[in-house]
């Protein structure tokens, strides 16, 4: 099972804060192109090029490969002061 967070604009915008998946195993961008092809309405939010994703708390790029008991996260960037 991989678990996936959205934090900030993402969670408002995508309507959750977390989902599993039960059976996956490939790169972040496969991730990704698997969460918009099962939500459809989150493409425009997902496949955004300042969208961030982290595994296992640890920033990462989209070749980065996801399994088992993973947990991804994906955020906006996040500014501050």
């Amino acid at each position: 099972m991989v678990k996936i967070l959205f934090f900030a604009r993402l969670r408002q915008q995508l309507g959750t804060g977390e989902i599993t998946l039960a059976d996956f195993s490939g790169s972040l961008a496969a991730l990704r192109e698997t969460l918009c092809e099962q939500h459809p309405e989150w493409a425009t939010h997902l496949q955004r090029d300042d969208v961030r994703a982290a595994l296992n708390q640890q920033l990462v790029d989209t070749s980065t490969a996801v399994g088992a008991g993973d947990e991804v996260a994906f955020f906006p960037p996040v500014t501050g002061g």
